[in-house]
């Protein structure tokens, strides 16, 4: 236990447009079971009234360092934010995220275990308060099984600095570099550990209209970080085979759109059963619940050729 009691951590967090989320992640982090050291903020440009806040919350807790620069990307936030941590040990999660209490806790705690390790992955959770929240979580988050981790995210993440120094720092890109950083540190031959008990909450999209915002601004920055393979090829094959039956119900009969619909059922039928240990199979009886899953998946991948054309007609990521 004196190993855990005498861990300094940094936490860091780059922030953008956080007006909305950030005394809530604050006070979760001010809640915590075990404190960090510090609390390394760093602005990337907010226009709304996020600078105001930190520095309000800045004032009233000594272990908030705030950053701010001009403009800055997730990544180069880290890397701003890592650069300047006074601490060995480097805890990082996001801005729009509330932290179980004992978070924390849980990460150190595997170093407690097993001192060689050098990186732990947390794990994650969607906040559901609401209809469109739930067929979100069903349609696009990954299914959460006990005692492992829904995937390795940089929201629920603790590291040594050292593993941040071999890996180069986190590519300058609005998204994806969390995955190319992880990809490279694991690469490696970093120790690792998973804590499926360390929780962090996500707030999902709202609506259809913000879901569909996100994930064209997602597609477009993955394509242009070079990681098209990991998703878009993908969801392009699947229209491949759809396609035959559009064309040959303009074509020929409507009766060829049946195709579509039992393809679209089967997609939709997969997403729902992968969370039945969750939420069992009850909600693929749900027809709101199905045809609403249905159509967030549509939304997604429209989303997705969406920002893969914009990506391509941008090749310079401007």
């Amino acid at each position: 236990m004196n190993l855990v009691k005498n861990l300094q951590i940094s936490l860091v967090i780059p922030m953008k447009n956080e007006s909305d989320s950030l005394v809530l992640l604050i006070e979760s982090i001010e809640e915590q079971s075990y404190q960090p050291a510090e609390i390394v903020l760093v602005d990337g440009g907010s226009t709304d009234q996020t600078i105001e806040i930190a520095e309000h919350l800045a004032s009233k807790n000594t272990k908030i360092k705030l950053i701010k620069t001009p403009e800055a990307s997730p990544g180069k936030g880290r890397n701003i934010g890592i650069e300047n941590a006074r601490n060995e040990w480097i805890a990082l999660t996001d801005a729009g995220i509330t932290l179980e209490k004992d978070w924390l806790e849980q990460l150190v705690a595997k170093v407690l275990e097993a001192p060689e390790t050098e990186i732990v992955y947390g794990n994650y959770a969607p906040k559901i308060n609401s209809f469109f929240e739930r067929i979100a979580t069903l349609a696009y988050v990954p299914p959460q099984s006990e005692n492992v981790i829904r995937g390795i995210t940089i929201a629920s993440y603790l590291m040594k600095k050292k593993v941040w120094e071999t890996g180069g720092g986190f590519p300058d890109l609005r998204a994806a570099e969390d995955l190319a950083f992880m990809e490279r540190a694991e690469s490696a031959g970093f120790k690792s550990a998973i804590a499926p008990e360390a929780m962090v909450f996500w707030q999902l999209r709202p609506n259809f209209l913000s879901t569909f915002q996100k994930f064209t601004l997602y597609s477009k920055h993955n394509v242009w970080a070079g990681r098209a393979w990991d998703w878009h090829y993908g969801v392009a094959k699947q229209y491949l085979f759809v396609v035959p039956f559009v064309v040959l119900a303009i074509l020929h009969s409507p009766f060829w759109l049946f195709g579509f619909l039992a393809w679209l059922a089967a997609r939709t039928a997969k997403r729902i059963l992968l969370h039945r240990a969750e939420f069992g199979v009850k909600m693929l009886f749900n027809p709101l619940i199905f045809g609403g899953v249905a159509l967030l998946v549509l939304t997604i991948d429209a989303a997705t050729f969406t920002g893969w054309a914009q990506a391509i007609l941008n090749k310079n990521g401007n």
